[in-house]
Parts: C-alpha cells; structure tokens; sequence
C-alpha cells in the first residue's frame, strides 16, 4: 500500500536538520504496523509524509503504487482526503461541535449531503461504541471517549489506511488498552493501521514493528 524509498527530510535550520536519513520501508494493504521511537526520533515527520501532510527532501513515496512526489498540493489533499484517517494524541475535537458533528466534518468538507453525513456519522459512531454520547460535546467526554470518537471520524471516510499518532499518550494505562483493543479490532476487520507509539509494552502487541532513532529505520 505505502512504499517509501530512501526517503530524507532536511529542515533548513542551523544549516540543515536532517530528521529522517534514508528511510526505507514497505507497508502491504492489511498491515498493522508499529513505529516505535523516542520522542525527536522522526516518527511523527515519517507519519506526516506516509499520510501526505508533508513532502519528504528526497526519495520518493508512492500509495497504492501510485507515486505521488509530483502531485501538486490540492491534488494531495485530495488524495489524503480519500485515502487517509488520521487519530492524534491530542484528539483534535472541535468543541463547539458535539460528537456526531465531529465526526461528520471530514464529510462535510468533502461535499457529502447532510444526509448521507449523518448516515455514514451514525455508523462510525457505533462501530466504536459512542452512539449513546453522539450528541454531547468533546468536554462532556472522558478521554477514552474522546479519542473513541476521534477514531470515528477517522473511520467515517472508510479510508484505505489509519494513522495514529501517539494514540494513547494523553491516556491511563486502563483506557489506553482499551484504545489499542479497538485498533486491533478495526485491524482484525481488514484495515490498514499505522501507529507510532514511545511505549515499549503497547509495541509488544503489535504483529510488526520498526524502530527509529535519529531518523534512521530499522525492522524488529
């Protein structure tokens, strides 16, 4: 599904801050991988460039074996809206919006009819368990619940791949488990997932990982 090939990113500060060297790495359709590293590794800038949100310095990426380096930023978003869900740390809720709104929204910027927003919302939501909180707002939730509905909206756009990003770091070790039982679940259904995580144990449940450190790669 994802192909990185010798894949670097060089910020231009101090005279250059390479945060990924070289990065080499294969990911089939159905996969459940881990990105294990310690915070400043790269991950997250690797995470970014797998889910179209940056562009590496060099090498190339292609997505379901289409290379994308050439492919102009509206076209990206595009393509990342199609193809790509995304779950961070920090949850990302709008908190004037209530659940279901949250998860409508990647709809809504799609053009999709109230409707079928609603529809599709409704579906997601129950796929994670948030039906009966679909009309609180984020600061009505707990945490788990939070992140429960941000996985929602990362499911609404029945994306070929999930990315997350630290998705149990803001978490107790209770609910954070319960975050990975469900990641595991979506995954045991035929989805592709991505998760970076600094955390040893939750990488141990993982069926493949890779682990980066100053922005080199290396397989476990």
């Amino acid at each position: 599904m994802i192909t990185l090939d010798h894949i670097t990113k060089t910020y231009p500060v101090g005279g250059g801050l390479t945060v990924l060297d070289d990065v080499c790495l294969d990911i089939a359709q159905g996969e459940y991988l881990g990105i294990l590293g310690p915070s400043g590794s790269g991950k997250s800038t690797m995470l970014h460039i797998m889910g179209l949100l940056d562009r590496p310095t060099s090498g190339h990426l292609a997505f379901d074996g289409r290379p994308v380096n050439a492919l102009d930023d509206k076209e990206l978003s595009t393509m990342r809206g199609r193809l790509v869900g995304f779950v961070f740390q920090s949850f990302h809720l709008v908190p004037q919006l209530s659940v279901s709104e949250n998860v409508e929204l990647p709809l809504f910027y799609q053009g999709v009819p109230r409707r079928q927003r609603r529809a599709r919302a409704a579906k997601a939501l129950d796929e994670v368990g948030m039906s009966p909180r679909r009309g609180h707002l984020p600061a009505q939730l707990s945490g788990g619940e939070r992140q429960r509905t941000a996985i929602a909206r990362a499911l609404v756009t029945e994306p070929a791949l999930i990315l997350a990003d630290e998705p149990t770091g803001n978490l107790d070790s209770r609910t954070g488990g319960d975050i990975v039982a469900l990641l595991e679940r979506l995954h045991g259904e035929g989805r592709t997932i991505v998760m970076i995580t600094h955390d040893r144990d939750i990488a141990a449940q993982l069926p493949r990982v890779v682990h980066i450190r100053d922005g080199k790669l290396e397989e476990q």
